[in-house]
């Protein structure tokens, strides 16, 4: 098993912003593609680079036979779950490609198929939502709008059948009101055939933006103090550091003593699954990129270096990977 440690960058400077109130937001764990396995076709490398802006992943892969492979391509998008209280952490475009998802393959665009379906209770509803001109993501502006325009005999069926919760508040000041809430989840993948010709390599890459969740405030420290239960499940899924710690404990005083107000970001991305090859990644390389100098950013890897203001780097041969990737990114405030 590879040690794992924590990169931090210590803020030179500590700028007066207000005290912000706790908040959490989800981030949805995403992966790269998903190939049907195949003896033959192994991957040369990858190269991934993760921001909380945008996920890039450039693949090479060979096919060692003597003949072509064809095969299938997935791409599964997060599962986006319906719930009394959502908490999802993209935004809402109310779009089918909600996390702007593109791949190329040799240098050539393709254009998947989408495959979205519907489910409530273990059960398939798409067909239900289709009949009723529901749009199929659950939290959306445009779904909200719709579920409000259903017959009251249909409201009553999605009811008793887990589609629907009827949630009872006031939203707009002028008293109680009924407001339906999907409780469906909507699943969706982008999947095409492709060729692996015989004896030869193939470039594969694809470009989507991460759901990047997060707190307003510094979160894991129990009144300044490294722990709890919260600061425990941190330090196992982020692998932060004394050092890591101790920066974020002076930062959360600083805050206290009125100074700056460092928020939390989280970006999963699941890389020890969802995709089959014949042996191990060759050669990998992970780019990671805090986005701002002053930022503070743990995640678990090893051999771990600094390659510039904001990114750091991580290589590996031979790489089998052991775990997803969590990244934990302590934000300054912007200036």
């Amino acid at each position: 098993m590879p040690i794992s440690r924590s990169v931090a960058l210590i803020a030179a400077v500590l700028t007066a912003a207000p005290a912000l109130a706790n908040d959490t937001m989800a981030e949805l764990k995403t992966g790269g593609l998903t190939f049907i396995e195949s003896p033959d076709v192994s991957m040369e490398s990858e190269a991934l680079f993760i921001s909380a802006k945008e996920v890039r992943v450039d693949y090479v892969f060979e096919n060692s036979a003597g003949k072509d492979v064809e095969t299938l391509v997935a791409f599964p998008m997060p599962d986006l779950p319906g719930h009394v209280e959502s908490d999802i952490a993209i935004a809402d475009s109310g779009k089918d490609n909600f996390l702007d998802f593109t791949v190329m393959q040799d240098g050539k665009p393709i254009s998947p198929t989408l495959q979205q379906r519907a489910i409530a209770a273990s059960i398939d509803v798409t067909d239900d939502l289709k009949a009723q001109n529901i749009p199929p993501l659950p939290y959306a502006e445009g779904t909200a709008a719709a579920l409000e325009k259903l017959p009251d005999a249909v409201k009553q069926d999605w009811l008793s059948r887990g589609l629907l919760y009827d949630d009872v508040y006031d939203n707009d000041g002028s008293g109680m009101k009924h407001h339906m809430t999907p409780l469906w989840t909507l699943r969706s993948t982008y999947w095409w055939k492709t060729v692996f010709p015989a004896r030869a390599k193939v470039t594969v890459s694809h470009r989507y933006t991460p759901s990047v969740g997060g707190t307003v405030a510094i979160s894991f420290l129990e009144e300044g103090q490294a722990k709890g239960d919260r600061f425990v499940e941190y330090s196992s899924r982020y692998c932060m550091d004394g050092g890591f710690v101790k920066t974020a404990q002076k930062l959360a005083k600083a805050e206290t003593d009125g100074g700056a107000n460092y928020t939390e970001s989280w970006i999963s991305y699941i890389l020890k699954t969802g995709a089959n090859w014949n042996g191990p990644i060759k050669s990998f390389k992970l780019t990671l990129d805090k986005g701002n100098a002053k930022n503070l950013i743990s995640f678990c890897g090893t051999g771990v270096k600094k390659t510039g203001p904001t990114t750091f780097e991580m290589t590996a041969t031979d790489f089998w990977p052991e775990r997803d990737l969590d990244i934990l990114i302590l934000n300054a405030p912007e200036e």
